[in-house]
């Protein structure tokens, strides 16, 4: 058990818990003490609360315990005292007691709830509503109703609690109760009328007209509670949102209601009306400026739970509205030095959300004391905010590259130094100007860095820009001294560093030749592999070297080919007189769904991709298909799709089908399984309705002949379509065979058949399917390769959307792209995002993509699609899949 510390962390007078170190088996036998014939109250009390804290800590108890226990703890009811009969509620929830257990103490309950003890009657009816089933509640309905209207708030708050659970188990027995919930909302105790309204709302909940006509009534003034006035502002809320989505108009009495409660003299009920405002969608800057003046005046309390829930909604607000938040800058300048961390982390994201370019230099000033403070978590969201910052003012990019390479060199945890140097990276791709000061400055860190990750990404982003600035030569350097200095690992990428200082830099590639020539001698495999061949592919060992565009291209170009597909497929290469051929290896990113993941080491459903062969997929499929006399003359197999379900689990046939994309056709494979013994069926085939694909065309169909029991079969159809062309469309399928009984015992298969059909769910030919998944290891450098030549760049609009994340995914799913970079996650509350993706269009053409999303205050989704490719036709068809 954990021991228990004083706040002030003291260890000269630390504090033990009382219960440090008791076992269960000896509670046991304490709690023999309820059967004495003379009780001690005092005793039995300290029993039960170590059995409470026992079930609380997660000990579980067998069903001969509980039992014993419950029926010795029913025995304490004779005791009169207040206190012990408190504890035995409290013990009797906890056992959670079988229904025939339950009848033992009910009448003991049924008693307590009926005394003219206060506290008895309401915690009996607590524990009551806790251990009965509908069966006994209908016989204490009549309590339980008279208990919701007593004078006495406890009782009527304990009867209102016990109906907001019993409402999820009997939902028709509780709404029985309206009338008098309806006057228990009317009462002046302020937890009942709490209690009171959040059940009423509950029962109501699934009638939009019944909330609405609720919540109006309500905000006629006749809620006291401060804490039902809460949840009215935020039945209110919820009443505007509906009311906007279906364009019902008369959200402006609620409105009114919502900014007269900003005047309330509860600081809980103005701070939740102002928090509802700023949350509204499509709100006003106009509408805004009540609930900010009020946030305003929290920022300056001396409560330190007002000024947190001020500030972290003004973040929020500022993530849209910015500029009407300003006006609470000089505020938010004063709690930068708050002793909460929290509240002053949260004021300076605002600040840097809402400052303005010629306050920049004096806010830096004032964060900069602030960092050493502050946890690396904490220190992540201001790097965060620093960023987005130098994008929206690049002419301050010196004041902020300077104030990022300052805390890069402090004490950090990796997460908060990779947030900085990411930030620094996408500064210098961003703003010309930062390039070189940004370089040095990342050189500078990687002299003392301690995270091999973070050196070998910076070293590589050093190869891609470094030759590109006005003097190449100066970061020679830093980069050889990590060859000296640095592990293996970041020597080889060193290394590698030099070799594309020498591809692009002419005047360089005497002194890299020299550099690399001692790297010769490193005492690693990997280093001395990587001089050799950079030597060998610049010329610096004598040899003839390769074209200056083929060598860029072997040490720039992207590689795209996933990297799993390449190790899988250099495992299953045996050495022989044929060299290793790259191209052989599958360029797909093959996505392993949570299905197959379970079915992982099963019997297949399909002869597709047996799991116990090393053979890919694809590889396997195009073996499949070209084996097939009908499908021989169709070419290059392009793509096949991941096997799509067309009937539900656990049927009597269990069909599944894979499209094979050709540049001129399309192949349906169709994977069935008999899962009937006592049935044979022939002549399996699949009758395919194209007349929702009206520009395929059926060409061939290759029927099975036999399929027994539990023995996957393949059946295929094939289509032609325009050659090139990525036409969709819809296609019904229907299983016709012949069915044979067959005698499970014998095996015999009677000669007589009936012929059958089954009605499977249709398939569909998207435009994804005409797109492989091809990741790029370095996404800008692919989308400099490609250049402007076909660039097609187009706006739309995506219409309302729950998230950010919910549109990205969809446009992702649309294109059937790979994403690059982790750009396909969206961080939370975002109303932006970039996203990167990659892949090669049917006919091998390479496509890349960059995505750039906003949503606005209505959530509604605008999109900028950029596209480069191979070919003009496929930048336009990329549009296309977009825009219808």
């Amino acid at each position: 058990m954990a021991q228990f510390v004083k706040k002030d962390d003291d260890r000269d007078e630390e504090e033990y818990s009382p219960f440090l170190g008791i076992e269960k088996g000896a509670v046991l036998q304490e709690a023999r003490v309820f059967n004495d014939p003379q009780l001690d109250s005092r005793r039995c009390s300290q029993v039960i609360t170590k059995l409470l804290y026992l079930l609380n800590q997660g000990e579980t108890f067998t069903k001969v315990e509980a039992t014993e226990v419950f029926f010795s703890v029913t025995k304490l009811f004779q005791a009169k005292d207040i206190g012990l009969r408190r504890m035995v509620y409290l013990i009797i929830k906890e056992l959670s007691p079988s229904s025939d257990e339950v009848i033992i103490v009910t009448s003991s309950l049924m008693k307590d709830m009926n005394s003219k003890t206060d506290v008895y009657r309401a915690n009996a009816i607590r524990v009551l509503c806790r251990i009965t089933d509908g069966t006994l509640l209908t016989q204490i309905e009549r309590y339980l109703k008279q208990a919701i209207v007593d004078k006495n708030p406890v009782v009527a708050s304990a009867a209102l609690v016990s109906g907001i659970h019993l409402l999820q188990t009997n939902p028709e027995i509780v709404k029985r109760w309206s009338n008098e919930v309806q006057e228990a909302v009317q009462s002046r105790a302020a937890l009942v009328q709490f209690h009171a309204l959040a059940l009423l709302h509950q029962i109501r909940q699934n009638d939009r007209l019944a909330v609405s006509k609720l919540v109006t009534s309500l905000t006629r003034g006749t809620v006291r509670s401060p804490l039902a006035q809460c949840l009215l502002i935020r039945y209110t809320s919820q009443v505007i949102r509906e009311s906007s989505m279906n364009n019902q108009g008369g959200e402006r009495p609620f409105y009114d209601f919502l900014e007269g409660c900003l005047r309330h003299k509860a600081e809980m009920v103005i701070f939740e009306a102002a928090r509802a405002i700023t949350e509204l969608n499509g709100v006003t800057s106009r509408e805004l400026t009540p609930a900010i003046t009020v946030l305003q005046l929290f920022l300056s309390s001396s409560k330190p739970v007002l000024r947190f829930a001020a500030v972290r909604t003004l973040n929020k607000v500022a993530m849209s509205h910015p500029m009407a938040v300003t006006n609470c800058n000089i505020d938010m300048e004063s709690l930068i030095s708050d002793q909460n961390r929290s509240i002053a982390t949260l004021a300076i994201t605002t600040l840097l959300k809402t400052g303005n370019e010629s306050g920049v230099d004096r806010l830096m000033k004032q964060i900069t004391n602030f960092m050493s403070d502050i946890a690396d978590e904490f220190k992540i969201v201001v790097v965060d905010a620093i960023r987005s910052l130098c994008l929206k003012f690049p002419l301050k990019y010196r004041t902020l590259m300077n104030f990022l390479s300052n805390i890069l060199r402090e004490e950090g945890g990796f997460e908060y130094k990779k947030a900085i140097v990411d930030s620094i990276v996408i500064l210098i791709r961003d703003i010309p100007d930062a390039k070189e000061s940004g370089l040095l400055h990342l050189c500078e860190f990687i002299e003392d860095c301690e995270f091999t990750y973070l050196s070998t990404q910076i070293l590589h982003f050093l190869g891609v820009e470094g030759p590109k600035t006005s003097d190449p030569s100066k970061y020679i350097r830093y980069i050889y001294n990590r060859v000296i200095l640095e592990n293996a690992t970041v020597r080889a990428s060193a290394v590698s560093t030099l070799a594309k200082f020498g591809a692009v830099v002419d005047s360089l590639k005497p002194r890299i030749f020299v550099l690399l020539r001692r790297c010769l001698y490193d005492n690693d495999d990997e280093v001395r592999d990587r001089a050799t061949l950079y030597l060998n592919t610049l010329g610096g060992d004598g040899s003839v070297v390769e074209t200056d565009k083929e060598v860029k291209e072997f040490l720039f170009g992207s590689l795209d080919i996933p990297l799993v597909n390449l190790e899988t497929s250099l495992k299953n290469y045996e050495p022989s007189e044929e060299p290793f051929d790259i191209s052989s290896v599958p360029r797909e990113v093959k996505s392993v769904t949570l299905a197959e993941k379970k079915s992982a080491g099963k019997k297949p459903t399909a002869l597709g991709a047996p799991a116990a062969t090393p053979i890919s997929t694809a590889d396997t499929y195009e073996k499949l298909l070209s084996s097939i006399p009908e499908f021989s003359s169709f070419g290059q197999l392009f793509k096949s799709s991941a096997p799509v379900e067309l009937t539900e689990a656990e049927t009597e046939y269990a069909v599944n089908v894979v499209k094979h994309i050709f540049d001129k056709h399309v192949v349906f494979q169709y994977n069935c399984t008999n899962t009937i013994p006592e049935q044979l069926l022939e002549n399996v085939a699949v009758v395919v309705d194209a007349s929702e694909a009206e520009e395929f065309a059926e060409v061939a169909t290759k029927p099975l002949k036999a399929l027994p029991y539990d023995t996957p079969g393949q059946t295929f159809v094939a289509f032609e379509k325009p050659e090139g062309v990525p036409a969709v469309g819809r296609f019904s399928n229907v299983l016709k065979f012949f069915v044979k009984e067959v005698d499970p015992s014998t095996g015999e298969v009677e000669e007589d058949g009936v012929e059958d059909e089954y009605q499977l769910e249709d398939s569909e030919i998207v435009a994804a399917d005409y797109m492989l998944k091809v990741g790029v290891s370095n996404f800008r450098n692919a989308w400099e390769s490609l250049g402007p030549d076909f660039e097609r760049v187009d706006e739309y609009g995506l219409g309302p959307r729950e998230s950010l994340s919910d549109a990205v995914s969809a446009v992702i799913t649309l294109l059937g792209m790979q994403p690059c970079e982790g750009t396909e996650v969206v961080a939370g509350n975002s109303r932006s995002h970039s996203c990167l993706l990659s892949g090669v269009y049917i006919g091998n053409v390479k496509v890349l993509v960059r995505l750039s999303f906003g949503v606005d205050s209505s959530k509604e989704v605008a999109m900028k699609l950029a596209v480069r490719s191979e070919d003009e036709s496929v930048s336009d068809a990329i549009h296309d899949i977009v825009a219808n």
